[in-house]
């Protein structure tokens, strides 16, 4: 595994439990709005930790620490995800997959081998705009194939959208709701501005105030489960 950081300690990244979060290293995405530059892109990357070192970690806080969030990068690029998550298990760990939904068949053998107890992913934008948001050429099938994935999984799980005004407009979320279907769990992310952006011209440029985005959460969100 390439395994770009380790948060030792979150309360709010995995629904009900006390986790540590694994950040792993490289993303097929282009996000502009990306503020993980040094997940991303190779020429920021910096030391990889020693995937030993954070089942160690792990395995020492057992009884402090009831989960562990995988997010990246793209974890599900990562070759060797399927049997750094079955280490994980093994320490007796709830798992929480976080991804973009672009590799179905690597996101099935999660499921289907039982490592992960709660998966959310993102959805970018309305398929046709994917290209645009995402910043690369991409089969949006992977993304309609990795939603019905999900919504039969028998597992919790969550969609979510992060809403940045010049690229993801509100009135792009009624085609993301339609895309996704009624679903328990749909949550809308506010863009935050920061020096660390892939693309540093949406500093310049008008995003949503907290008050919108209040606004907006209150028409699209759903939080059932």
């Amino acid at each position: 595994m390439r395994i770009g950081g380790l948060q030792k300690l979150s309360l709010i990244d995995y629904p009900g439990k006390v986790a540590a979060i694994v950040f792993t290293q490289g993303c097929n995405f282009r996000c502009p709005y990306c503020h993980n530059p040094e997940l991303v892109l190779p020429e920021y990357f910096g030391a990889v930790i020693p995937e030993e070192e954070v089942l160690s970690f792990l395995k020492r806080r057992r009884g402090q620490l009831t989960g562990v969030v995988i997010t990246g990068g793209e974890p599900t690029q990562q070759r060797d995800l399927i049997l750094f998550l079955q280490k994980i298990k093994g320490l007796g760990y709830a798992i929480k997959l976080d991804t973009n939904g672009s590799h179905p068949r690597v996101l099935k053998k999660v499921i289907q081998q039982h490592l992960a107890d709660h998966i959310a992913m993102d959805i970018k934008a309305p398929l046709n705009e994917y290209q645009k948001v995402t910043g690369v050429k991409i089969a949006v099938r992977c993304i309609q194939e990795s939603i019905g994935i999900l919504r039969l999984s028998g597992i919790p799980y969550e969609f979510r959208t992060t809403l940045v005004k010049p690229l993801i407009p509100a009135n792009a979320l009624p085609d993301i709701m339609a895309l996704i279907g009624d679903t328990p769990r749909y949550v809308v992310q506010m863009f935050k501005p920061g020096e660390k952006l892939l693309d540093k011209t949406l500093l310049s440029k008008s995003h949503y105030s907290e008050e919108e985005i209040t606004a907006i959460k209150r028409q699209y969100e759903r939080r059932l489960s």
